[in-house]
């Protein structure tokens, strides 16, 4: 078989903050960015780790966003960078950063985000930046992998990300 072009992709971003009016100032950068944002998730606690409270303290708030048009997958390196630029504009004079922002994109199989970080199951891209395979779709569900973050394996992020689902399988001539 002779390698060919993948199916775009869905992509979609979390952004956490704990200061509720960045995230419309946010969202609007990056949909002159990316275009319209297609889908948004209700606003809800960032409860389930600590891992952010030292950075950016009490009180953090989540929100999904997807885009209405499908990117080519090999941008995911592209897309971090990008957004890790946008992070940089909000820090505050100390340092730290006001704002979190982790792009991925959206398959009919995976769900894939982009880190800085390398770990055992992340794949190295490019330019400091490894794919991770968060969550894979099976037997008509989001299923976790040993390694995905709690957060990801709560049923509000699976509720939108099955929303996103269904709008990509459209996109992409696939009506579910």
């Amino acid at each position: 078989m002779r390698p060919g072009e993948p199916e775009e992709v869905n992509l979609v971003m979390s952004v956490i903050t704990g200061e509720r009016r960045l995230f419309a100032e946010v969202f609007a950068g990056l949909a002159g960015r990316f275009g319209p944002i297609e889908m948004m998730s209700p606003l809800f606690s960032f409860d389930h780790t600590d891992y952010y409270r030292e950075e950016f303290g009490e009180g953090l708030l989540r929100r999904f966003i997807s885009f209405e048009r499908p990117v080519p997958p090999d941008e995911l390196a592209d897309l971090k960078l990008f957004t890790n630029g946008v992070e940089e504009t909000y820090r505050r004079d100390d340092g730290r950063r006001r704002v979190n922002i982790d792009p991925g994109y959206l398959t009919l199989e995976r769900l894939v985000l982009a880190s800085c970080k390398n770990f055992t199951h992340r794949i190295y891209l490019g330019r400091g930046v490894y794919a991770d395979l968060t969550l894979v779709y099976r037997d008509g569900e989001f299923r976790a992998l040993e390694w995905t973050f709690p957060d990801y394996i709560d049923q509000r992020a699976f509720g939108f990300l099955h929303g996103v689902r269904r709008r990509y399988a459209r996109k992409i001539g696939r009506g579910l």
